[in-house]
Parts: structure tokens; C-alpha cells; sequence
């Protein structure tokens, strides 16, 4: 096929810059996360999945707005034209003139043309490199790092460089500077996200329960499904099934047991009784049997039984068990899955931090699921990482997948964690950017923080008091992640409530502690009760808390909303934070104005009237949600 001349004008501009091109820093860690140290340098002859992240044309988060905003908003005359995969994965393809020129410098600097393949997607340009050809390319060294208790290794570098005339063109390149959840492609102490003791998000248990005390008068003690109904005003009964879709992801290890399904089933919804989610396996998640404690079963157990109970029997719930038991997974591995654009061809994540399929380990899964699963309308996930965890790339990577979800009208739904203002294991930033547990600097979580999710954080029933009384904060067991995000930038549908929060409730704590910049992405959104509920697991009931329980929920909530416009002829709700933050949402939601989010040696924020970095805009009022909602085109 012949170029045309504005191609040839375009190479030969990309031959000029190359012999002129600069060498640039594209990436710098500043410092080892907790408990690991450098060993060694690495072999020079050991092979690296070396990968380039492609540019993706209109993923500036400003222009990522614009876009959702234009399907998202109420004022929109285009609300709820949401937009087909195609359209999507057209619009955010990377062009021509970046795949040619990663490429080209790739096989000037002595890769033949051979090694160096392009994903479908045109997202990633992939090279199996030596270590020794990767630190010239990048002009960096690679060292193996040990973690002090466990012993597990990891490969990193602690910065690299790119030609000036290449850094337009590559968002992320991996694995270089990441220390994140899943640290290598395989040892003996692999662990992934749903892997107990992670650090992820994860329910807590407080002991067994010895009677189960029925009716509303004692939720302050036990929360039931029909607390929740009550609490909310949720009653609804599903008309459009057939057109609805709500999943809830689990990472394997993490599984339920069908048992504790049917022992909560028994207590309170008689219907379901043998019921069971669909199961949606995606990189050979499978619901182990092998492992069953509340470690592994809690999550899943407490997800799926309020999940299920608060849609009904007449609503099926799809499952999105996520990984093998011998890789694991993570949040890419899912969004893989979700949308066929994400992946390369053999999967497009980072070997350091995701997992890597085909799974070539005896038992491993053979195959790599890319683009083979329906996003349901409503999607709630109850894990998450420390923001710091993880690179701004490689979030803002991921962040924007969560918009294209949004602009396909896909609802996502994360749990804020369960530490207050620091991180997962009550870890805290010191001012060199390390996490420690004696950090005095407030540690946000990610995806909460990606400003196109609606992150969910939890309350309480105050003890002694009723249904009918105001909740709290949650104070007891857990306190509800929330504060200001230090990566993304504050989205337009935020700005007036935190404005708001900033002028009459300025928290007492200098710039150096948390982001008080003002213009920084504020979190929860929203928020629903996370304390006490009442879970079957391993033949036993016990009570449960955490933001964990919150967001399935919200979800079965925002699902039964969904079920209602679909009756209507009209369209799913996708992404709810320019509505909900809207003046015409102001009265839906339950205000929550007592209790704060302490962590990191302070009281944290303090809830108040409005917005607030604790409770988000407060606890959903069903009914006048559903109303508002079928009154939007």
C-alpha cells in the first residue's frame, strides 16, 4: 500500500528527531516501599518481558471528562447515548505516527524487527529483552530486591530514561520502577490480590454469632437484609431481569462456599435457597474448595449473600472470579476481560504487578481471556491498594479504562478501606514518599481515588440507637477510608461540594499532611452501613465489618435503579457522579454528620452537613433515587 505525503512528511520528521533526540528521565521512585531491601544486581543474560504502554490519543483526564460528561450528566441532551466497544476502542486507539516511532527506535537500537511485536490493540509495543539490552535501551540498572519477612524477590529499577522525541509516545513502560501486588511472574510465595494478608481491602470478623435477633429493633447490634431495607427505604421487586446485569468480582483465592450461601439463605431469603451466581471465569478463576476459612471465604461469602438477598431471586448475579491458583490476578486481569482494547497479545500488563497468561506452570490456566466477558450494568469490587502502591502511570492507565467502562454505561463500584485516613495495613506516607505504620502523612487508596469510580465508604448504626435515628461515621472495628487523592486532579462534578467542605470545615492539619491543595480528586462518593452484618461462613454465623460490605450493596441498590429505567425503555444509569453530585440529587441521600476517619496519629476529617471526606454525600434514599432517576431521559 502506497504512503501518502503527509506519511512521508510524518517519518521523515521522526527520522530527524531521533538523531537529534536527547536523553529524558521518564520515571523516578524515590524511594523502597517498607520491608524491602536491595540484594544484588540482576544477570545481565536473564530475559525480561520488556513492554511500552502506547500514548492513547483523547485519555488526558480533562478530555476523559468531557467525554463521560457528555453521556453522564443530567444536563447533557446526549444522557445516556452511551457508546458501543467499537466506538471506544476507535476513539482511543493510538496512532500510527507512536506505533511507528516506539518501533523504529526499538529496532535502531540493535532489536531486529522479529522480536518486536505490536498488541491488537495497537496499545503496546512488546519485546522479550536480556537484562543487559534493557538497561542500555533505557539507560538505567536493574537490581533484585528481598523482602525482609517473606523472602520474596522482585526485579526493579530505580528510574529510567527514554529520548526526548519517544516520551510523547509511551505512557508506561514495565516492568521498571513498580513494586506492587503481584512482585513476580512465579515463586513459591506468589501471592495476588484476593491472597489473605495482602493488604488489600478485606472484611473483618469479630467473633460467632449465638442467636440471630430478628425484626428492626436491634440493628445496632446485628445488621440484617432487613435492616439494610429499612435503613435505605429499598424495597423493589426486579421487572427487567433479563436485561439487567449486576457482578461482583472476587480474586482467587478468595471463594465462596455454597453451604454458607444456603445457611444464610434459610435465615432470610427462603427463595434463593440452592441458588448460586453465574460464574464468569475469567484467567481460570475458580471457586476453590481447598482453603476454607473466613481468610478465604469472608469476602465472597459476605458479597455474594447480601448481593444476592437485596436484588432477589428474580434478579441472577454474575460472578467474576478472576485468576488461577497458581498466578492469582489483579484489577488489570479483570479489566483484560471487560475490554478486549486493554490487552496486548499476550496480555499487556505488567509481569511485576499483574498476572501473566497463559499460565505456564503445571495446573496453571492455558489461555489468556481478553475481550471474552460481558461488563455487567452495575460491576462492585471490595479491594483496593494504597495509592502510593502503585506508579502514576500506571494508575492513570488504569483510571482510564474506568472511564471508557463509564462511557459504555458500565457502573463501577470500589470500597474506600477500612484504616481512616492511611492506608491498607494502617500504613502511612512518610515525607520521603515510604509507607510505615509510624507515617505521619495521610495514605490514599487507589482505584477510590480514580475520579471516574464511585468509591463507597462505611456507617454505623449508633448503639442504642433505631433505624429511623441518623447514622454515623463508622467508629467501631473499622474507620472509613476517605481524604484527597495525591495523583488525580479534582474532577468538575466535585468541585462545589469540596469547595464547600474546605471553607467551612477546613480540618486542623498542615499542607505537609494530607493534599489540602483543594484541587485534588476528594473520596468516598457516597457511602452505606458496614458494621455488624451478619454472615454465614464455614456453618457458622458471625458479624462482619468493613467497606467491603458497603459497596455490594450500593450495588444491589443502583442495580434495582438500573432494573427500573430498562423497564422504562430507557437506558442503565453507567457512571452515576455527575448525576448524584448534581443540585437536582441534593435531597436523596441520607446526610451523615457525626464521626471521623482517624488514622496516621490524628482524628482524621470530620464528617459534616454536605460533602465529606468521610461519608462522600451520605447513605442512599432509595426511593427518591429511583424517582429522580426515571425522571431522566
Amino acid at each position: 500500500m502506497l504512503l501518502s505525503l503527509a506519511c512521508y512528511t510524518v517519518l521523515a520528521a521522526v527520522a530527524a528527531a531521533q538523531t537529534l533526540s536527547p536523553s529524558v528521565q521518564h520515571a523516578k521512585r524515590t524511594n523502597l516501599p517498607a520491608s524491602w531491601s536491595r540484594v544484588r544486581r540482576h544477570a545481565p543474560d536473564t530475559v525480561l518481558p520488556l513492554r511500552f504502554g502506547l500514548t492513547q490519543p483523547n485519555v488526558d483526564m480533562h478530555m476523559l471528562e468531557r467525554l463521560l460528561n457528555d453521556v453522564a450528566h443530567p444536563d447533557s441532551p446526549s444522557y445516556g447515548q452511551h457508546w458501543s466497544p467499537a466506538r471506544v476502542a476507535n476513539h482511543f486507539a493510538p496512532s500510527y505516527e507512536t506505533v511507528h516511532t516506539v518501533m523504529s527506535w526499538i529496532t535502531k537500537n540493535g532489536f531486529t524487527k522479529d522480536r518486536v511485536r505490536v498488541s491488537k490493540s495497537k496499545g503496546w509495543v512488546m519485546v522479550n529483552a536480556t537484562v543487559a539490552e534493557t538497561e542500555s535501551l533505557l539507560g538505567t540498572e536493574y537490581h533484585v530486591f528481598v523482602h525482609d519477612t517473606t523472602g520474596r524477590e522482585h526485579i526493579a529499577c530505580d528510574s529510567y530514561n527514554l529520548p526526548a522525541h519517544i516520551v510523547p509516545h509511551v505512557e508506561i513502560v514495565t516492568p521498571t520502577v513498580d513494586f506492587n501486588a503481584i512482585l513476580s511472574k512465579r515463586s513459591s510465595t506468589h501471592i495476588s490480590i484476593g491472597e489473605p494478608g495482602t493488604g488489600t481491602v478485606s472484611p473483618i470478623h469479630t467473633g460467632t454469632v449465638s442467636s440471630i435477633r430478628a425484626g428492626l429493633e436491634d440493628c445496632d447490634t446485628q445488621i440484617t437484609p432487613e435492616c439494610l431495607r429499612a435503613l435505605y427505604e429499598f424495597k423493589y421487586t426486579p421487572v427487567a431481569a433479563q436485561k439487567n446485569l449486576y457482578g461482583i468480582v472476587e480474586y482467587t483465592p478468595q471463594a465462596y462456599v455454597p453451604a454458607d450461601l444456603d445457611m444464610f439463605a434459610t435465615n432470610f431469603s427462603s427463595s434463593l435457597i440452592g441458588a448460586r451466581p453465574k460464574l464468569a471465569s475469567i484467567d481460570g478463576g475458580v471457586v476453590q474448595t481447598t482453603s476454607q476459612n473466613f481468610s478465604f471465604n469472608g469476602e465472597s461469602n459476605l458479597d455474594l449473600q447480601y448481593g444476592m438477598n437485596l436484588v432477589t431471586h428474580k434478579q441472577e448475579v454474575t460472578l467474576y472470579q478472576v485468576g488461577d491458583l497458581e498466578m492469582g490476578a489483579s484489577f488489570n486481569n479483570l479489566l483484560d476481560a471487560l475490554d478486549g482494547t486493554f490487552c496486548d497479545f499476550e496480555g499487556g500488563d505488567d509481569p511485576l504487578n499483574d498476572g501473566i497468561y497463559p499460565d505456564t506452570a503445571p495446573g496453571g490456566y492455558q489461555g489468556h481471556d481478553c475481550g471474552t466477558v460481558k461488563p455487567a450494568n452495575v460491576i462492585s469490587t471490595s479491594y483496593g491498594y494504597n495509592e502510593a502502591d502503585l506508579s502514576p502511570a500506571y494508575t492513570a492507565r488504569q483510571c482510564a479504562e474506568y472511564a471508557k467502562l463509564g462511557m459504555m454505561g458500565v457502573t463501577v463500584l470500589y470500597s474506600s478501606g477500612d484504616k481512616g485516613v492511611a492506608g491498607n495495613l494502617g500504613l502511612c506516607l512518610n515525607p520521603d514518599g515510604s509507607q510505615t505504620v509510624d507515617g505521619k502523612i495521610f495514605n490514599p487508596s487507589f482505584p477510590s481515588t480514580c475520579p471516574f469510580v464511585t468509591a463507597i465508604s462505611a456507617t454505623q448504626v449508633i448503639n442504642g440507637s433505631k433505624v429511623t435515628d441518623p447514622e454515623s461515621a463508622c467508629q467501631k472495628v473499622i474507620f472509613s477510608g476517605g481524604g484527597f487523592s495525591n495523583y488525580f486532579a479534582i474532577p468538575d462534578y466535585q468541585k462545589g461540594a469540596v469547595e464547600k467542605y474546605l471553607t467551612y470545615n477546613r480540618p486542623p492539619y498542615s499542607n505537609t499532611t494530607y493534599n489540602s491543595t483543594g484541587t485534588s480528586r476528594a473520596y468516598p462518593d457516597i457511602s452505606a452501613n458496614g458494621a455488624n452484618y451478619v454472615v454465614a461462613s464455614d456453618g457458622a454465623f458471625g458479624l462482619v465489618f468493613g467497606t467491603s460490605a458497603s459497596a455490594p450493596v450500593v450495588g444491589a441498590m443502583l442495580t434495582m435503579i438500573n432494573d427500573a429505567r430498562l423497564a422504562a425503555g430507557k437506558k442503565t444509569i453507567g457512571f452515576i457522579n455527575p448525576v448524584i453530585y448534581s443540585p437536582a440529587f441534593e435531597g436523596a441521600f441520607h446526610d451523615i454528620t457525626s464521626g471521623t476517619n482517624p488514622g496516621c496519629g490524628t482524628e482524621g476529617f470530620m464528617t459534616a452537613e454536605g460533602y465529606d471526606p468521610v461519608t462522600g454525600l451520605g447513605t442512599p434514599n432509595f426511593s427518591k433515587l429511583l424517582k429522580l432517576w426515571l425522571l431522566l431521559p
